[in-house]
């Protein structure tokens, strides 16, 4: 049932509209234009008023109903008589939605346009229950979005800022009016800022999604320039007339602390155990050699039946040897020096070509400088699992090391030629990779692999920022 204020002086016109609303099931309300006022009803309660005339009276509270909060979502329809067209402009222009032209005596005419005029108000009233429902949810959504202990990021294809909350600006530094509209590689480092745009690009162009969906741990910078270890889930929303990505972003600078002080103290006991391998066990098994050794000559001058045992033994411990330095080169791989690291991975490459019978290559490109000798060593562990990794699995025949850096970043890269990781290798995550990818965050990196299939595979470990890196809880 429609609520109806019908307005009009008290003529034969305004009887006729009355009547027929009432037998179209409106409940009407009457009122006289000059004693009649916008604040004379709670227009909330209707959704059709009706004019029986045009009069300078009922022109001017048109205006004013429909300047009304609540008149604005109103239907309003006037009457017009057939001889008075001229005042059609005057009609519109005060606000209302649709004329009744027709001499409202034609029935039949009349109950078709109080049907349109029905049709328009429902119309309208649906149209503020839908607005309304949308506000809320908008409204929940901003809640849920401001209060969430989680930075949450929206952009859209062209990687411009769509909306920043308060989480975000803590973590970021920046407030919501200074990023909004602008690309988010501003929250990325180098070399991660440049290459933004192109991971976007290809993925709106293939399909391949490398973090959408998955959830990974980057580096990102805040304004004062300092960067940090977070974990970022993307999620893809499509709609109707655009298309957007939204980010969750935790800081784990607190967890990569305590991990790397974890890994600290491991790599200080590996060393410690290799030292003792070098500087105990190792000097212990050169001596019980030498002594074996000068036991085995004396023997075999009185040719002694155990002179070979002896000299059998002697052969044995200097394997032992070897074997026991071996381990402790391993355990302790990069010397304290700056050029630790490419005298460790000269060492390892000659090693893989002896061990694995395999063409191994080196390129080192800018000068190696390290804050902490722990980045050299994971760069070091990487590189070792990664040659390993493409000869054990990749059956590859050749390795290349690649090992550059600039003033923004140090990148490590192994090249094979195999025939590359296995299919759904991502998902299923080996535990090399699992363990690459870990040595990689503790210092501030991002491991990626990327293969195609029977041509080999690449694994690519990128720190930026090594100078100048800042982890701030």
């Amino acid at each position: 049932m429609i609520q109806t204020l019908l307005i009009g002086h008290d003529d034969q016109v305004r009887q006729t509209l009355y009547e027929t609303l009432v037998k179209r099931k409106h409940t009407v309300t009457v009122a006289d234009p000059k004693t009649a006022s916008a604040d004379s009803y709670s227009l909330g309660e209707y959704s059709l008023v009706l004019f029986s005339a045009v009069t300078a009276s009922t022109l001017d509270l048109c205006k004013t109903i429909r300047l009304d909060p609540d008149g604005k979502r109103l239907a309003i329809v006037t009457v017009v008589n057939e001889n008075n067209i001229e005042k059609l402009d005057d009609v519109l222009e005060a606000g209302a939605d649709q004329c009744i032209i027709e001499s409202i005596y034609d029935d039949k005419r009349l109950h078709i346009r109080l049907a349109f005029a029905e049709k328009m108000a429902r119309e309208k009233t649906d149209q503020v229950v839908t607005e309304q429902r949308l506000r809320e949810s908008e409204a929940k959504a901003r809640s849920i979005l401001e209060t969430t202990v989680d930075a949450i990021i929206t952009i859209n294809t062209k990687g411009n800022i769509r909306s920043f909350n308060k989480t975000a600006e803590k973590l970021f530094g920046y407030g919501s009016k200074e990023v909004i509209g602008k690309n988010v590689k501003i929250l990325m480092p180098d070399p991660y800022q440049s290459e933004h745009d192109d991971y976007i690009n290809q993925y709106l162009d293939t399909g391949k999604r490398k973090i959408i969906g998955i959830g990974r741990e980057v580096t990102g910078k805040r304004k004062d320039g300092s960067t940090f270890p977070m974990y970022l889930a993307v999620s893809e929303v499509k709609l109707p007339d655009q298309h957007i990505f939204t980010g969750i972003v935790r800081d784990i600078s607190e967890q990569r602390r305590l991990e790397q002080e974890v890994l600290r103290i491991s790599e200080h006991e590996r060393q410690r155990i290799g030292q003792d391998l070098h500087d105990g066990l190792g000097q212990m098994l050169t001596g019980i050699g030498l002594i074996t050794k000068n036991l085995s000559k004396k023997l075999a001058a009185e040719n002694h039946p155990l002179a070979g045992d002896a000299q059998e033994i002697g052969t044995l411990i200097k394997q032992a040897d070897q074997h026991a330095r071996s381990l402790a080169r391993g355990l302790v791989p990069v010397e304290f020096d700056e050029k630790g690291l490419e005298a460790a991975l000269e060492r390892l490459k000659r090693n893989a070509e002896k061990l694995f019978g395999i063409e191994c290559s080196l390129h080192v490109i800018g000068d190696l400088d390290f804050d902490d000798v722990t980045q050299a060593i994971h760069l070091y562990r990487i590189a070792q699992e990664g040659v390993s990794n493409a000869v054990k699995h990749g059956n590859a025949n050749k390795v290349t090391i690649h090992l550059a850096t600039t003033d923004y970043h140090t990148r490590l890269r192994i090249v094979d030629n195999g025939s590359g990781f296995p299919q759904n290798w991502d998902a299923d995550g080996g535990l090399g990779v699992r363990i690459m990818r870990f040595r990689a965050r503790l210092i501030g990196g991002n491991l990626e692999i990327s293969d195609v299939p029977d041509k080999g595979a690449t694994i690519t470990c990128t720190i930026p920022v090594i100078k100048h890196r800042q982890y701030k809880p």
